[in-house]
């Protein structure tokens, strides 16, 4: 992984490197007064604002999706529209579907930092490289000018109890985070007439913890907000109070306010496109990870749908028998044949598909439908659309090398996400 491909911790990353966010938290355990999450326009760029929400394995398919659409995403976020760890099942089963299905993307997660010290461990795992929290008060009284309530335990907190715990909750994770080795970025929230006087003891703290890049993120007004009346700080205030704090910690100036689904490079304007494609990919059947029966150190074995055993050339839906590879000695050598289930029987048919292929590692198609894409996946198994020569595609994956030149670009036949000859994938 090159941690300097992240755009929103390196400036110089956003002209090339782009990012996705992946919208699997909806629940927050904090009500900030000046943030509501029920105005969504497409147009609108906050965090918060998502004009969907998905399931983990639909997060997948989505991400799928983005990546054959954008060449250059590096980076997977989880920025809500909730806080991540409001939702920590959700966030670290999407996560480690993403890392499962990608061991080379960026994984970042953005929090108000209030439950992320119980999951350093699971985070650092996974290989999450990047972690930002929005910390905008470090003294209590000026944090319960900025918190209506504070969810913890299982009770709701009232802002000035709520304020000295997120507080307390802040710096522990930073702490752990920075013990871990992960890049910590810092969101302040600037508010004219609360926090404006204090930013300087903000960015002294973070300095003091180590943390890597201070944010400083001028309000915006958001109808329905509680303080919707503050007027939105003025660029020069804001490039002032950057050049101050830069003896601090280093300032991130290109920061665009992303919202919880975003996508692309940093500034393009709305994709309307992946929008459409997330929503189609919130309507999919929900389809939760199977209990992991087969080690992964046991599953040894590739899955290739072939017409005749030298091309990758088959959708899934019309191969009636699947080319099982092994890797010994240095070489790709043909291990086995194996029917795949009769058409028909719907999901049924994919379930008894992963049972026959239960000790394989990747299955390499020429294309695949959602569905089974989803159960797959679901069950262990790495699936990939490519098309090339299986000889050059087997010992490529199993040296870890790059198959980017062979994945295969979905064409549309019975379907958008189909790349089938049109014979159905039931």
């Amino acid at each position: 992984m090159k941690l300097e491909n992240h755009p929103c911790f390196n400036a110089d990353a956003c002209a090339d490197h782009g990012r996705v966010h992946l919208p699997v938290a909806p629940a927050c355990n904090i009500q900030c007064n000046f943030c509501d999450r029920k105005f969504d326009c497409v147009n609108e760029s906050r965090p918060g604002v998502s004009s969907a929400l998905l399931t983990p394995m639909q997060a997948l398919t989505y991400l799928k999706a983005i990546e054959r659409h954008k060449q250059n995403i590096a980076v997977v976020g989880i920025a809500g529209p909730g806080d991540p760890f409001a939702n920590p099942q959700r966030t670290l089963k999407t996560l480690a579907l993403v890392r499962r299905h990608d061991d080379q993307k960026l994984l970042c997660v953005a929090s108000n930092g209030l439950n992320v010290a119980p999951y350093v461990a699971q985070l650092k795992q996974l290989a999450v490289s990047h972690v930002s929290i929005t910390v905008s008060a470090v003294d209590p009284l000026i944090g319960a000018k900025i918190y209506s309530w504070v969810r913890w335990q299982k009770r709701t907190r009232p802002a000035a109890e709520g304020a000295r715990i997120i507080l307390e909750q802040q710096m522990r994770a930073i702490t752990a985070l920075k013990a871990a080795g992960i890049i910590v970025k810092v969101n302040c929230i600037l508010l004219p007439g609360i926090n404006e006087d204090h930013v300087d003891a903000i960015a002294t703290r973070m300095a003091a913890l180590k943390v890597d890049l201070f944010n400083l993120i001028p309000y915006h007004p958001t109808p329905g907000a509680n303080l919707a009346h503050l007027t939105e700080p003025s660029p020069g205030t804001v490039a002032r109070l950057r050049r101050r704090l830069n003896a601090h910690l280093p300032q991130m100036s290109h920061c665009r306010r992303c919202r919880a689904d975003a996508t692309g490079l940093l500034g393009e304007p709305p994709d309307t496109d992946a929008m459409q494609t997330m929503q189609a990919c919130a309507a999919l059947p929900t389809i939760e990870p199977a209990p992991q029966t087969t080690e992964a150190s046991q599953r040894i074995y590739a899955a290739v749908a072939s017409l005749e055993g030298v091309l990758i050339n088959q959708h899934l839906g019309e191969a009636h028998r699947l080319m099982i590879y092994r890797w010994e000695n240095g070489r790709a050598e043909l291990a086995d044949t194996r029917p795949a289930p009769e058409p028909g029987g719907g999901q049924r048919r994919w379930r008894q598909l992963a049972a026959i292929l239960n000790d394989c590692r990747v299955l390499m198609v020429s294309g695949i439908g959602d569905t089974p894409e989803q159960i797959l996946t679901a069950d262990g198994l790495q699936v990939l659309s490519l098309e090339g020569m299986i000889e050059e595609a087997v010992p490529a994956y199993f040296k870890g090398l790059t198959l980017n030149h062979m994945i295969k670009r979905r064409r549309t036949a019975c379907g958008e996400s189909c790349g089938g000859m049109g014979g159905g994938c039931g």
